[in-house]
């Protein structure tokens, strides 16, 4: 049964390797490769979403591409934010996290 209470964030949303068709839902500019499941959660928290690991599934598929093991987190639904804006910023989270871990190597 559907939850219209709660947005789905997948990995295929902000991975750079994909196509649109293929599930990405932001641009190539602002999307990471192959992002990882504790990125995704990470920055989910740093925005200041509420995410927990019980609604969340890191062995999901994404529905376009069964046979690849991704990952999503479910948070609820905010009133004042649309679905892309969440995923722009959680995107931009994870892309500053990265940059930040490269400057210190």
């Amino acid at each position: 049964m559907k939850d219209y209470d709660h947005i789905i964030i997948w990995l295929d949303y902000i991975n750079k390797n994909l196509s649109k068709k293929k599930g990405r839902r932001i641009k190539r500019d602002n999307a990471v490769f192959d992002p990882t499941f504790s990125e995704l959660y990470d920055a989910a928290r740093e925005e200041g979403l509420e995410v927990t690991l019980d609604h969340s599934n890191d062995h999901a598929r994404f529905p376009r591409r069964s046979y690849v093991r991704s990952g999503y987190i479910m948070i609820p639904k905010p009133v004042s934010k649309k679905k892309s804006a969440i995923i722009s910023s959680i995107s931009s989270r994870v892309l500053t996290q990265r940059t930040k871990t490269k400057r210190a190597k």
